[in-house]
């Protein structure tokens, strides 16, 4: 009997490499809620920074890009680098994917991973009761319970942010509307720190003001045409680092691990899209180069206070203050990996040490994604990645 392998994750990643295992006729058990961050995590209104062509989820046959799924609902077609895409429309094309490629998902969830008895595998248990064995497992989970809150602000609510207390994380809030005549202070300068408060500014927040520990920190990317033709052309834009990066990431997992983790963090990191700046200036507050050093909640609001770099200390009052700091890897979050995995799964750089093919240190133990940013590079955090990811692990998968 040949057991099946067993894909964690129904995101743009898992959904990919499901699509890839099952064009090599590898038998896969796909479990998730399908495009579920993209659904229910991303605030309604908010539109991708990504272009159309770094937007596509990957498959191994033509005829699954955003483009064809456009021509098929009838609905706009996205193909040009200055065509903005609606996070509802590459949600609904995740499901188009998923309807297409990855028919027999499972929207079950993996209660527990452990190694089986010998070391021959996986024994999976499912919350529907269900346990079963599996000879490979890929944890393509994306951004679930990876959202990254600054130390200061956790401190200040015991029980974790929240999204009707005083302070949240953006991943928390769908619908922004609920803002409406509220201060609000957004924690952040990326790109979801600066479309959060326009949304929230638009959503009729009576007031919004970004804070960002670096001076300058809040910017505002090239528009297309602004961008050197004498550079290569990459899904992020002309560069020859985003090139290396994005076309040849096997090669960063080479780097030494301090470099990797500085790379990883600092590539693509914190700037606002181009078409962006327009909807943000007059409308946005900021607060540039203080740093939090203490939170506290009172009077059901929020009390910041802030630090300059000579250390002078300043309070800001807020109804409400949202935490747009991105995410972070944390194999804690993981919950459902077992100790028996735990134990011998080898970590460097701020995620699993992966080798060849996307393979952990646990013989049949595959990451994609956002966990294997730390070994493959930048490119992982976006859904372009994909390209590179899919099928190269499913490649490593089938020859297990």
């Amino acid at each position: 009997m040949t057991l099946p392998v067993a894909v964690i994750g129904a995101g743009p990643y898992g959904l990919s490499t499901a699509a890839h295992l099952k064009a090599r006729g590898v038998p896969t058990r796909v479990f998730g809620s399908p495009m579920a961050a993209w659904r229910e995590q991303m605030p309604a209104g908010m539109l991708l920074k990504s272009t159309p062509v770094a937007s596509n989820i990957d498959a191994p046959q033509p005829g699954h890009t955003l483009l064809d799924h456009c021509l098929d609902v009838g609905e706009r077609r996205y193909e040009s680098d200055w065509d903005v895409i609606p996070v509802e429309t590459f949600a609904g094309y995740g499901l188009w994917f998923q309807q297409r490629l990855v028919p027999h998902l499972e929207q079950v969830r993996v209660k527990s991973v452990e190694r089986r008895p010998g070391g021959g595998g996986f024994e999976l248990k499912l919350d529907s009761g269900e346990q079963f064995a599996a000879r490979a497992v890929v944890v393509a989970t994306g951004l679930s319970g990876l959202a990254r809150v600054p130390a200061e602000l956790a401190a200040a609510v015991p029980d974790g942010p929240a999204p009707g207390g005083p302070f949240s994380h953006s991943s928390h809030h769908r619908d922004l509307s609920g803002f409406a005549g509220r201060d609000v202070v957004v924690v952040g300068a990326g790109q979801s720190a600066l479309e959060s408060a326009v949304l929230l500014a638009e959503a009729g927040a009576a007031s919004v003001r970004v804070v960002a520990r670096r001076r300058g920190a809040v910017r505002f990317g090239a528009a297309p045409d602004g961008q050197s033709p004498l550079k290569p052309d990459t899904p992020f834009g002309r560069a020859w680092s985003l090139y290396a990066f994005s076309y040849h990431a096997d090669g960063f997992r080479r780097l030494p691990p301090r470099l990797r983790e500085y790379l990883v963090r600092r590539v693509l990191g914190p700037l606002g899209a181009w078409w962006l700046r327009e909807r943000f200036v007059g409308r946005v507050e900021v607060t540039e180069g203080k740093r939090i050093v203490r939170a506290r909640a009172a009077e059901g609001r929020a009390v910041l206070t802030l630090a300059d770099a000579a250390g002078e200390e300043t309070e800001l009052t807020a109804d409400h203050v949202i935490a747009a700091t991105g995410y972070r890897v944390d194999l804690t979050a993981l919950d459902f990996l077992g100790d028996s995995v735990r134990a011998r799964l080898a970590t460097g750089a701020g995620g699993p040490r992966l080798g060849a093919g996307y393979h952990s240190s646990v013989r049949g133990l595959f990451f994609t994604g956002l966990p294997a940013a730390a070994s493959y590079g930048p490119v992982m955090r976006f859904v372009c990645g994909t390209e590179y990811a899919s099928p190269r692990l499913a490649r490593a998968v089938a020859a297990l």
